[in-house]
């Protein structure tokens, strides 16, 4: 039988298809980039039907909950995330089907996601209760931790049992060097994790690690900015931390500067050497260094005919973060050194304004909100392991 119709498993009586996960495939390689390597795409292939099992088993849990995900929903869904790439949803479709995706199998990813969402408020988050005392006990804690440590975390989490154990730490490896090549990360979380922040690309927000299991507080002290843990075993499967960021408890940081830049561009005509461009970058480094101010970035602009574009309102901590480390001791007139390449061309900015943000102590509601989710997260994981445990499975 062709691949369109023929059964890969039967889910309780819902059949997924060798093209459902074809076509999911191709969704990830293009949530990535780009190909996938040929020796990866038999591992993917295992770990994208076992995705789609969980999702059929969190729309069919859903639907005998009575929970309706109208397709009027899941539409809007769509169109959004056409929107946040900047095409029409007639054009986002278009691009699926060139890659060997489709319109149908977003839209059921989008499906499963709305349908688990909801299906967690109404059997785990009505259940959820967070005690005044225990929120004012970890205020307490920070107020105690004044200065120390909390990073901004990303997981991946593959649950596994002590007969499968050793497959998904296989399997947690392999995802691992893929991420170590520059695959993304919240693309591989959406995919693969299953936790309930996969649907946020396993953003678990700023934590401290007191607040993480101890296998994984060990592993996170040890971790700096931009870095991905190696595959960690935990009780109940594996986790793979992403750190994207530090900052002090209650300390203020000057990454939280709030900036108004200038920046001066200069091009370079195509075909220009570096041995021809280097004397022309010296000159403009000579000139960035005595800009004398922002009124000095529209003369600099003029002689080297360059661009001035004027950015208010910039976080110091959205830069990249080379440039975070060159701009934190620079005062405001200063310019940067000139950054960039021939292709792009090489810029400079230079700070017009800087405006310090305190160190704000979190709210009784970011608390408990915070103490909720991990609750969440937890009863999340063990029901979707009980929905594996009860339903019918085949093979084909």
């Amino acid at each position: 039988m062709p691949s369109v119709v023929k059964a890969t498993a039967i889910v309780n009586g819902d059949v997924i298809t060798q093209t459902d996960v074809d076509q999911r495939l191709a969704l990830l390689a293009i949530a990535n980039g780009g190909k996938i390597p040929a020796e990866e795409v038999d591992r993917l292939r295992e770990q994208v039907l076992r995705n789609l099992i969980d999702e059929t088993l969190q729309i069919q849990a859903a639907k005998t909950a009575k929970i309706e995900i109208k397709p009027s929903e899941i539409d809007r869904a769509f169109d959004r995330v056409s929107a946040n790439i900047k095409q029409a949803p007639e054009q986002m479709a278009a691009y699926l089907e060139a890659n060997g995706s489709s319109k149908e199998s977003m839209r059921r990813q989008i499906e499963g996601e709305l349908a688990w969402q909801r299906l967690q408020r109404a059997k785990i988050e009505s259940g959820i209760s967070v005690g005044d005392d225990e929120v004012k006990a970890v205020l307490d804690r920070m107020n105690a931790s004044k200065g120390t440590e909390e990073f901004k975390v990303g997981e991946i989490f593959l649950s596994s049992t002590p007969a499968t154990s050793a497959q998904t730490l296989d399997n947690a490896n392999k995802i691992f060097e893929q991420l170590r090549n520059g695959a993304s990360f919240a693309g591989y979380a959406r995919q693969y994790s299953e936790a309930s922040t996969a649907a946020v690309g396993g953003d678990l927000g700023w934590v401290r690690p007191e607040q993480l299991p101890t296998e994984l507080a060990s592993v996170i002290r040890e971790m700096t900015p931009g870095s991905v843990s190696n595959p960690i075993p935990v009780p109940g499967g594996v986790s793979i931390l992403a750190v994207q960021d530090t900052r002090k408890i209650l300390t203020a940081d000057p990454r939280d500067a709030v900036l108004s830049l200038k920046q001066i561009s200069i091009n370079f005509p195509k075909g220009t050497s570096k041995a021809q461009a280097e004397p022309l970058v010296a000159r403009f480094a000579e000139a960035a260094r005595s800009v004398g101010g922002c009124g000095g970035a529209d003369r600099i602009a003029g002689e080297f005919h360059g661009e001035v574009v004027q950015s208010d309102q910039v976080k110091m901590r959205d830069l990249p973060p080379a440039l975070q480390q060159m701009m934190m001791p620079m005062q405001v007139g200063q310019a940067t050194q000139p950054f960039g390449s021939l292709d792009e061309g090489v810029r400079v900015l230079v700070i017009c304004g800087r405006d310090e943000t305190a160190a704000d102590e979190p709210t009784f509601d970011e608390i408990y909100n915070q103490l909720a989710d991990e609750r969440i997260n937890s009863r999340s994981r063990r029901y979707l392991r009980d929905l594996r445990r009860d339903a019918v499975i085949e093979f084909r």
